[in-house]
Order: structure tokens, then sequence, then C-alpha cells
């Protein structure tokens, strides 16, 4: 079966293809070679998405139905070139430019996350909104519970700013959503996004104490610096995330949540992956803290997995480079495909994606030299029990 991984980089988005998981060819950039934060796919009809923005382009989503041959563009809200082009009719000739209503202004900068599920298209923006699309992102609103959630003023921002970065459905229930936002936590709905409520509790939350982060948790209302979350398959709302201070499980949803760090060798890590098919698979990357530089500890990378839902866990370094690894593994960057072992890829920011075929076992280099990876997602993402609509 053809495998493909969807991958935002800084320099736009590129789609690595493989029939047997070994070979892999690669295509891209797409996108105009803009920043993409987060590209996404439904394998029921081929569509792919990708999202990204920032101060100079305004926020974007392209969106391509033949396999990244051709793509087309909403263009969510104005950036400074859109300023500078308007003013300036030269500047406009320079770039191409045409004036365009964009239907937000300028009320965010970036899209930093999509996720589509039960026919929906869901998207995360900087500062921290939540859009849906219910016609396959060709238009957009807003959703209000989460702009009018009281309180939202004194949420804190991350390193990267006030960013909705992980979006979570239950693929049985439409109306069950869960969102992470850097740095102000978990957030829930159970109404189809008319009503939130924050899902940050601590069983143990002594396992913060003294924690130096401004974002941490003191009073179990703070909120996790949560980097990304994933829901186990199954029936039950069984929760894994990392966070800025560890990795937690939550069994009820994220009404409570549970450390399980211990066994890992740092706290510190960007990304998480479940296994498709059994809730207590799960795989991380640990780097060496926040403000350590980021990388694996003792320069060497690894694969962390866990069969027991975190109760212990195994580095698994097969293929892997042990020595003078400085790479970054950011919180969109590791994927879990549907096969059978299931595959695990992440990419670096040093322009690597790693792959493995044995759930972990051991590693192989897929590409290398790419820009500054960003996310990596497969064609469709983790969601087996979802129900896919034709997007339009």
């Amino acid at each position: 079966m053809t495998q493909t991984l969807l991958i935002g980089t800084t320099k736009g988005a590129f789609l690595l293809t493989s029939d047997d998981r070994q070979n892999w060819s690669l295509t891209g950039p797409h996108c105009d070679g803009c920043g993409i934060n987060h590209v996404v796919g439904d394998p029921e009809t081929g569509t792919i998405w990708a999202a990204g923005g920032g101060d100079w382009f305004g926020a974007t989503v392209w969106k391509s139905k033949d396999g990244g041959g051709t793509w087309t563009t909403a263009r969510l809200t104005a950036g400074q070139r859109d300023e500078w082009a308007a003013s300036d009719p030269d500047t406009a000739e320079f770039f191409g430019w045409e004036p365009i209503d964009h239907p937000f202004g300028k009320q965010f900068s970036d899209i930093w996350s999509l996720h589509y599920a039960n026919g929906r298209l869901y998207a995360g923006t900087k500062p921290a909104q939540l859009l849906i699309s219910e016609d396959g992102g060709d238009n957009w609103s807003m959703n209000n519970g989460m702009a009018e959630f009281e309180g939202r003023n004194d949420w804190n921002p991350g390193a990267a700013g006030l960013i909705l970065h992980t979006i979570v459905p239950d693929p049985r229930d439409s109306d069950k959503l869960w969102l992470g936002i850097s740095a102000a936590g978990v957030f829930a709905t159970e109404d189809g996004g008319e009503s939130w409520e924050r899902r940050n509790r601590l069983s143990n939350a002594e396992a913060c104490e003294g924690h130096a982060h401004p974002a941490a948790p003191s009073n179990g209302e703070t909120g996790h610096c949560v980097h990304n979350m994933h829901r186990a398959p199954g029936d039950s709302d069984l929760l894994y995330q990392q966070n800025h201070h560890g990795v937690w499980r939550s069994a009820d949803g994220g009404r409570s949540w549970d450390d399980i760090t211990e066994g890992l060798p740092s706290t510190f890590g960007f990304p998480i992956g479940v296994h498709p098919r059994d809730p207590n698979t799960i795989w991380t990357l640990p780097l060496n803290g926040d403000s350590q530089g980021r990388f694996p500890p003792d320069a060497s990378a690894a694969v962390w997995k866990s069969t027991d839902g975190g109760a212990s866990w195994t580095a698994k370094t097969n293929g892997l480079p042990t020595e003078n690894c400085f790479f970054t593994v950011l919180r969109q960057a590791m994927a879990v495909d549907r096969s059978d072992p299931a595959g695990i890829y992440f990419g670096t920011n040093s322009g690597s994606i790693f792959a493995s075929t044995d759930e972990g076992e051991s590693w192989s280099e897929a590409a290398r030299h790419l820009p500054t990876v960003l996310s990596v997602e497969i064609l469709g993402g983790l969601d087996s029990e979802l129900s896919h609509d034709d997007p339009a």
C-alpha cells in the first residue's frame, strides 16, 4: 500500500511517498515555498491541506485535490505585504499582488494546526482561536465559544506565542473535541464547541513542585504548557500529552492527569505518538531541556517507547545518531501510520525524516537536507476510526 508522508517546513510543503516504506520519493516544495506549519490529508478523497502564514504573508490555507499537482489558496488574514502593496503600485506589481477580501482582517497572523474529522476541517491560529470549515477549507467561521472563553485575556503565551497547536477529535462523537494551547493548557468541548472547559487538573500536582517555567501549573488552574496531545484508540477518553515538564496520561478525557515521566531521561520534549490499535503503546522523543539547547540528552538520539501506558519506558536507538546529535524534533513532527506493524516517522530541524517500519525498534533515514521540519503527518493521519465525508 502506498504511504505518503505530508511534511511542513519553513520553505514549503513536501510529499514523501513509498510503496514499501523502504524506498521513498520526494516532491516539493509546494505552496509557493512559504512557511508551512502543518499539512494534513483525507485518504478517502486524496485532498491535502497545508497551512501557514506569518506577519508578512498573513494566515493562509492551501488545498490540493490532485496529490500536490495544483493548489488553491484561502487567504484568511492580511499581512504586511498587503499593506505595502495596497499603498505602492510598484510593490504591488513586483509581487503580482491583487487586492482581495480577507475574511478575518488582521485577527491572527498564522494557521498553526489543521485537523479533518467528521466532515469538518478545523484550524488553530496564532493568537489562539479555533476555525471551522464545513466545505473542505473554502470558507471558514470562528468558533465563538473559544473566542469568548472567560479569562482568556489572562492566558500566558509560550515561546512561540499564544498558539492553538493541537486539535484532537473523538471519531465516534462529533460534538467532542480537545484542544492544546501554549501555554494555556488543555480545553475540551462536548457540545460541538458551544462551550469549553479547561481540563488541566493534576492528579499528582507535587510532580511539578519547584518547576521554574512560568506556565507550570502551580494551582491546578494555570494549566499545562502542553506541547502535543493525542487520543488513544478505543471507546475510552484516554489521552496522552507531552508538555514542558513531562509526559502525562488522562483516563478521563483530561479531567485529571497523571505524571508518567518516570523512566525517561528528561521532562522536556515536544511530540508524542500513540499506536493506532493498542491504547497502551506510545512513543516520545525527549530533549534535554528548555534552556539547555533542546537537543537529545547527552547528544544521543533515542525514541522512547512504552507498551504499558507509560508505566515503563525503553530507549530505541537502532539506526539513530547516538553521538554528537544536536537536532530538535518539534511538536507536530512525529506521526504514526496504520500499517501492521505500525510505522513511526519524525522530522528534525536539521532537515531529516527518520522512519521505522517495526513500531520503533529500528530506524532509517527516509529523507535528508530538507528545510527545518515543522510537521509530519500521514495522509489521513492517525484516526483510523474516523468517518470521512467528501470535503467538497
